[in-house]
């Protein structure tokens, strides 16, 4: 990911100011008033958005108000941000009103944070309508001159936005997880190389099949939650979708030889 030089220069300098007041926030234990003060000017500063005209204050949604919406050029709402005092711990019933905010919208990113701690949500209108943690981080320990730090921030920018760094972060993070990778290693293609490398080694005196393989990865060597549980079985749909993405995409290459 290549990020400006002049995004980094502005990250760096707004992040050890915005560093230092938050944990005078912290020490002092301020309301969430106050506390809602300081993120909009993260959002300005730090992120880069224009106060009077990307961020809006007590944005209304349904008869209750999210405490900031990040807005496009357009006008269009791009992100919903939900703020608790800076001693608030985010707990789980604070993930929901924030989420749910962001279901009532109809907004995909929602951002909770106490100015300390930021979680990062993408929801996902399936049925049911389901949230995702996308990044987190706690502001007082970010060091940008380490690479995935600065990219989570570069991520939350307006630059950010512009580049849809959010969605490409996301895609990562569906591939680069041990649920994707469990599925990709049971699979045919890599039975072959188990078997070629088996017979390689042991020159033919050792048989083995598919399905032993198979049930050797599943029970033997990688642990049951990668397979069994919730989140196993949502990624394993996405796997099924991308590998019918990569099908597709061969037949429509092979197909394009032919007429060639």
């Amino acid at each position: 990911m290549k990020i400006p030089a002049k995004f980094i220069k502005r990250a760096n300098e707004q992040l050890k100011k915005y560093q230092v007041i938050v944990r005078k926030l912290k020490r002092q234990e301020v309301n969430e008033t106050d506390t809602v003060k300081v993120i909009n000017d993260i959002f300005a500063d730090l992120f880069g958005y224009d106060k009077y005209t990307e961020i809006t204050s007590e944005y209304a949604i349904r008869g209750t108000f999210c405490d900031l919406a990040i807005k496009q050029q357009s006008g269009k709402i791009y992100m919903l941000v939900e703020a608790k005092g800076v001693s608030i711990p985010l707990k789980e019933n604070h993930i929901k009103q924030a989420t749910d905010y962001g279901v009532n919208h109809g907004t995909k990113w929602v951002v909770l944070t106490n100015s300390v701690d930021w979680k990062v949500y993408k929801i996902k209108y399936s049925q049911p309508i389901e949230r995702e943690l996308v990044f987190e981080f706690n502001l007082l320990d970010m060091d940008l001159k380490k690479e995935k730090q600065l990219e989570v921030v570069f991520a939350l920018s307006k630059e950010g936005q512009d580049l849809s760094v959010i969605d490409e972060i996301y895609s990562n993070n569906q591939v680069k997880n041990k649920y994707v990778l469990a599925g990709v290693i049971d699979s045919p293609e890599i039975y072959k190389l188990i078997k070629k490398q088996i017979k390689l080694y042991f020159e033919n005196s050792i048989k083995i099949t598919d399905e032993e393989i198979s049930n050797f990865i599943k029970f033997d060597i990688f642990k049951r939650e990668v397979w069994d549980s919730d989140e196993a079985k949502e990624y394993q749909k996405v796997l099924k979708k991308m590998i019918k993405k990569a099908e597709k995409k061969k037949q429509l290459s092979v197909a394009k030889q032919d007429v060639q």
